[in-house]
């Protein structure tokens, strides 16, 4: 499958280094030294958070420039979602759902949508969260909510829940039944009557993001709130889903390079037997073993990027992007455990958070079977990698 978009060219090089290093800079110098308060009390400070993402341009980096944005194209955004895999992951959590779904409603709303959010999303002032899945049941032909067309208006019932930025959304992209084998989507702000949130349970890692459950209790909203036509739900949600997959990999990416710095450290220092244990072949083979994950690792993200910002559609690109993503940072989190002993179990060093940060790249856009069928639907139906090759020169 090949399809043309229009997409975003992104910022000049110069321009692109000055945002860059900007945020590089914060995140290191005022976001990293949050991690044990954020830790400690599950909790994202957002009153400190938030001004500090809003300053340093980290909420418009998707959203086009004509709404605000800096408008990134996604080789430019991929480095920088990936310098904030490295740190606590809840941070990373805010700024890949803000830009993700912010860039997914700038490519699957209508005009009026996108200029009744985007021009806040840039700022902050606006956040968008994906309101997909559900308690009861799967997604697509399985979900459980429904949109009734009462005249101008939509009637929306059902439940959502493990919903990432709910404590920060300002908007909900709502996926719904408009009839049993139909699937719609819809923009609902988080203030319509009928709509609440409620936190759920603490999670293993990325600690302070929110991932609420939110109930809808006979929403209305007007006909207008439609994305697109009836029954295009599952077109955006592919079309949504297909590219922020591609932004997991790159967390994993960044994730995967801090534990392998941390790891090579390790070596370095860690004595035993009077020789640093990096002297010994084991210990070795687990570096070299990261390595080359993360080669491997920024290889297809380089692909999937350049592919994408040439405006083509790579649905089996990004779900395996995804899935190497996830299994090359569970192998190399295990590693880099491994290389810190027993006290890297502890929160002495940074690998513990690491590890557990990193799971959530399991569930995110997909879990591998997903990944697994979405690939092998476009292998069957015809798809092959020679125009990558061919683009190569190979």
């Amino acid at each position: 499958m090949t399809a043309t978009l229009e997409h975003a060219t992104g910022l000049p090089d110069a321009e692109y280094r000055a945002l860059r290093d900007r945020i590089f800079d914060a995140i290191w110098s005022e976001l990293d030294p949050l991690e044990e308060r954020i830790e400690n009390e599950e909790r994202i400070p957002n009153e400190i958070v938030l001004p500090i993402l809003e300053r340093i341009g980290a909420f418009g980096l998707l959203v086009p420039r004509e709404y605000g944005g800096s408008g990134l194209s996604i080789a430019q955004y991929l480095p920088i979602i990936s310098e904030f895999a490295k740190v606590q992951g809840g941070l990373r959590v805010i700024v890949h759902v803000h830009n993700s779904f912010a860039h997914a409603l700038s490519e699957i709303g209508n005009d009026e949508q996108k200029a009744a959010v985007l021009h806040g999303a840039a700022t902050g002032a606006n956040s968008v969260a994906f309101a997909l899945t559900e308690p009861g049941h799967g997604t697509g032909a399985d979900l459980g909510s429904s949109a009734v067309r009462m005249g101008d208006e939509y009637e929306i019932t059902g439940e959502k829940w493990l919903i990432t930025n709910s404590d920060i959304a300002t908007h909900f992209i709502v996926f719904a039944k408009t009839a049993p084998t139909e699937v719609s989507a819809f923009l609902v702000p988080r203030d319509t009557d009928g709509l609440s949130i409620e936190p759920l349970p603490e999670t293993m890692g990325c600690k302070g993001g929110e991932h609420g459950h939110i109930r809808l209790a006979g929403v209305r909203v007007p006909a207008t709130a439609l994305i697109g036509a009836e029954g295009e739900g599952n077109q955006h949600l592919e079309r949504a889903l297909e590219i922020s997959r591609v932004f997991i990999a790159a967390s994993s990416l960044g994730t995967s390079e801090r534990a392998l710095e941390l790891s090579v450290a390790r070596a370095k220092e860690r004595v035993t037997f009077g020789k640093p244990i990096g002297s010994r072949q084991a210990i070795q083979r687990y570096l070299a073993e990261m390595a080359t994950d993360i080669y491997a690792l920024r290889g297809l993200l380089a692909d999937a990027a350049h592919k994408w910002d040439s405006g083509k559609r790579i649905p089996a690109e990004a779900s395996m992007c995804k899935l190497f993503g996830l299994e090359a940072v569970g192998r190399v989190t295990d590693r880099a455990l491994l290389i810190h002993g027993g006290i890297g179990y502890t929160r002495a060093y940074p690998v513990e958070r690491l590890y557990r940060d990193a799971r959530l790249n399991w569930l995110e856009e997909g879990t591998p079977t997903i990944q697994y069928m979405v690939a092998a639907n476009e292998l069957l139906s015809g798809y092959v990698f020679s125009d990558a090759f061919d683009a190569a020169g190979l």
